[in-house]
């Protein structure tokens, strides 16, 4: 009798993950051009009154507010230095560290979702430097990129999401190394509405501190990688 044979079905090879993850890739930078090209925050002054507009409310509208726009490319300065001028300086750096924190875990969440290689596309110019402060890396190097002067709040967040920082490194570090360069910008805008001694000694105070912490972070991650042989030359 012929040997019975047993069809074995064939494997689907449509990588549908690879195109699922160029999908979300092309949604994410349509996104974010449109957002570039066509969301602009209003001035100061208009802020204000549109916050004020929503009474008790107002600090949880500013907080979703500037949850949003740190996910996105539009730079926060504008949202950290509005929250002094509007709340003045001990509010203004509550709402202003929640609401970033928020939109910074959004970020990281949405990178773990795209995968390494969708958001290293994504980073564009900022991909090599991330890459390289974040690979391997941890605390020290989430905190030393986000007091490096010049280098945005998203990159950091998507690129903390894509080459695995844990959760508990990526909040920790955010929460405590976005603090001194928040309260150095709710400090102008306190100054701004209040232009007391107070809050101009706030203003330079905030500032030397952070210069002192970029350094000391710095130091504390070359000394990092240097221990794992990782330290570039």
């Amino acid at each position: 009798m012929p040997e019975l044979t047993r069809s074995v079905p064939r494997r689907d090879s449509t990588p549908w993950g690879s195109i699922l993850r160029n999908m979300l890739l092309v949604l994410v930078l349509l996104g974010m051009a449109w957002l570039a090209l066509n969301v602009r925050l209003p001035s100061l002054d208009t802020l204000q009154a549109r916050i004020a507009e929503f009474g008790w409310w107002g600090p949880f509208a500013f907080i979703a507010l500037y949850a949003v726009v740190a996910v996105t490319p539009i730079p926060v300065t504008i949202m950290a230095v509005a929250a002094g001028a509007i709340f003045g300086l001990p509010v203004g750096t509550v709402v202003s560290i929640i609401g970033v924190v928020i939109g910074c875990y959004g970020g990281y969440g949405i990178a773990r979702g795209l995968g390494r290689d969708t958001v290293m596309r994504l980073l564009g110019s900022h991909a090599e430097v991330i890459e390289e402060r974040l690979e391997d890396g941890g605390f020290y190097a989430v905190c030393t990129l986000r007091l490096m002067p010049g280098i945005p709040y998203w990159p950091v967040n998507y690129g903390s999401g894509a080459l695995g920082i844990t959760s508990r490194d990526f909040l920790v570090a955010t929460a405590l190394s976005a603090l001194p360069g928040q309260i150095s910008l709710i400090a102008i805008g306190a100054f701004l509405g209040d232009p007391s001694l107070v809050n101009g000694l706030a203003v330079v105070i905030s500032w030397v501190v952070v210069i002192a912490l970029t350094i000391l972070s710095y130091r504390r991650w070359r000394a990092t990688r240097s221990a794992e042989g990782l330290a570039p030359e």
